[in-house]
């Protein structure tokens, strides 16, 4: 076990492994007595999924390791998921000083709900049923139910300001400054549309249809069309619509 957590070491250096092995080897003593599966995918998909690759949770971002791939090899060498688990608690409270993931992202109970989730999905085959499949789901399509999306499931807000969601993301566009005027556009109208709400579809289902000035292909997720349901979309459209400045 501890050779096959020792070659994640690798962003971390080796200061790192005194450490990481009284966390991931003694690290039942600093858990909470239960973590709830359930709320670990929804904080997953609200601020992890955006930078993180995980089947399970639906999630395709390339900024962070690819959670799959990164405990494959684990599996096949049949390390027990307390130890991924334990692993992937100390990357949240350490995360690398090179890499984009800021520290203390969760803390307490909330680390252990993640960390317990991706040890219990990350490389495993199939896909997430019962309670686990509808976990951050919401109903109806008011603006209220559409916020819901924003921090939660869509994990919009790891990415984006928005200020009637108290996101701070930077790594897409700020949503209070440039919304309104990208959408406006005339390189925007022809390919997301001539109104605003539009242009939000497009670019909630289509990211890449237009890119606004200063940003790249390949950072938002594009498959919130198979992530959301069609009312969970109307209803991220709808907040945006009335939230963006």
């Amino acid at each position: 076990m501890f050779s096959a957590v020792a070659r994640r070491l690798g962003t971390f250096g080796a200061l790192a492994l005194g450490a990481l092995t009284l966390t991931v080897l003694g690290g039942c003593a600093l858990k909470h007595p239960t973590a709830n599966l359930v709320m670990g995918k929804v904080l997953f998909s609200s601020a992890c999924g955006t930078c993180h690759t995980l089947s399970h949770a639906g999630t395709t971002g390339t900024i962070g390791p690819n959670l799959d791939d990164a405990f494959r090899q684990d599996r096949v060498d049949g390390v027990k998921s307390t130890s991924i688990e334990g692993l992937v608690s100390y990357w949240i409270q350490y995360p690398s000083k090179q890499g984009a993931m800021p520290a203390g992202l969760y803390t307490g109970q909330r680390a252990q709900d993640v960390a317990a989730y991706v040890a219990a999905v990350a490389a495993v085959p199939g896909q997430d049923t019962g309670a686990l499949a509808t976990a951050g789901g919401v109903k109806g399509t008011t603006a209220a139910a559409g916020k819901m999306v924003f921090t939660g499931i869509g994990g919009c807000g790891g990415c984006h300001v928005l200020a009637a969601a108290a996101s701070t993301g930077t790594v897409g566009p700020n949503l209070d400054t440039r919304l309104r005027a990208d959408c406006a556009s005339p390189a925007s109208k022809p390919l997301r549309g001539a109104t605003l709400q539009q242009c939000l579809r497009t670019a909630i289902v289509k990211p890449y249809a237009y890119l606004p000035s200063g940003y790249a292909a390949g950072i938002m997720p594009a498959n919130f069309a198979q992530k959301l349901t069609p009312s969970e979309i109307t209803a991220l459209v709808n907040f945006l619509s009335t939230a963006a400045k």
